[in-house]
């Protein structure tokens, strides 16, 4: 049966690629992003587009929709630190506006895009959802702050909500991909300088207590993460996620691969040379932080089924010469 969803953030890296998802089982889609981060064209085709904001969703959000997809939220760490009271308006003001406008046109179904810097710095790996949550930034603190509202709902007004705590993604899905203005991501970053863009990666730390002495990270395509959200509305359609419940889970590869296992990656599927910089350590890098998805498995049926980094990297390299060409 075809199903309507609100995709918020939609114009943007997952949010697009998720539509886009939906569109392709045969879903309706409606759009809804301010493009303050996203981009028009990153809506996928048949989807209906309203250019407008989360704390706004109330003017279009009516009880001929299924379920809500929100992913309207400023992700960048650094800047986070720098605009705590962006984030918390956006990111939390958007969060508790939409909320309210679920409960009154009696829309039911919620799926967050959450993220793993909810836990801060592990004391144990692999990460599981039971770990302690202590965010080192507004940005994550501020995605916490979210679930703890989305519980409350769930628990007071009957929502069923599955909040999906994201670790690395990376990859694209055809002419979809990751564009952020700046860039903070390593995937994206190296292929700058694959592409001549940047002159050299800088490594931050060579002597983690890591097998090469640089960070592990665990790595998930765009497109194994896109499929989990379907799980996750296909749960509450059954009711394996009924009326009340919110549940969590992460999503990851459940291995990690280094800074400089990436770099390799990255040289040997462009042919390009990836020039280095050993820089010092960042204040507040974990070592390691790699996910336990066993929650995503036994609850949703998730398994990702892109793990091999080589076609991550190729996923994403196909996109940025993609993105060349047309900017040439």
């Amino acid at each position: 049966m075809t199903q309507r969803y609100l995709v918020t953030g939609g114009a943007g890296y997952v949010g697009s690629v998720v539509a886009a998802h939906l569109l392709e089982r045969g879903d309706r889609v409606t759009v809804l992003d301010d493009l303050s981060t996203g981009f028009a064209e990153a809506v996928p085709d048949g989807a209906e587009f309203i250019e407008g904001r989360v704390q706004d969703a109330a003017k279009w959000l009516d009880g001929s929709y299924d379920g809500v997809l929100h992913f309207a939220a400023f992700s960048q760490v650094g800047e986070s630190v720098a605009k705590p009271e962006k984030y918390w308006d956006n990111n939390v003001g958007g969060s508790m506006a939409l909320l309210a406008a679920l409960r009154a046109a009696g829309v039911r179904k919620l799926v967050f895009s959450s993220t793993a810097a909810t836990y801060g710095e592990p004391e144990t790996v692999p990460i599981t959802e039971s770990a302690a949550t202590a965010p080192t930034s507004p940005y994550g603190a501020s995605k916490l702050a979210v679930d703890h509202m989305i519980g409350g709902e769930c628990a007071a007004h009957g929502l069923a909500a599955v909040s999906l705590r994201y670790f690395n993604v990376a990859g694209a899905y055809g002419s979809l991909g990751e564009r952020h203005e700046p860039e903070s991501h390593l995937i994206p970053l190296v292929l700058q300088v694959a592409q001549g863009r940047r002159e050299a990666i800088s490594v931050y730390g060579e002597d983690y207590p890591t097998p090469d002495g640089t960070c592990v990270r665990d790595y998930i395509h765009v497109a194994d993460l896109a499929e989990a959200h379907l799980l996750a509305l296909d749960a509450m359609s059954r009711d394996a996620v009924p009326a009340g419940e919110h549940l969590v889970c992460n999503l990851g590869n459940g291995s990690g691969f280094s800074v400089r296992e990436v770099v390799e990656t990255v040289r040997r599927v462009t042919g390009h040379p990836v020039p280095e910089i050993t820089a010092a350590r960042r204040p507040g890098d974990p070592a390691v932080l790699v996910a336990s998805a066993d929650a995503a498995r036994e609850r949703l049926g998730w398994t990702p089924s892109r793990p091999d980094l080589a076609a991550v990297v190729a996923d994403a390299w196909a996109f940025a010469r993609l993105r060349q060409e047309e900017n040439a």
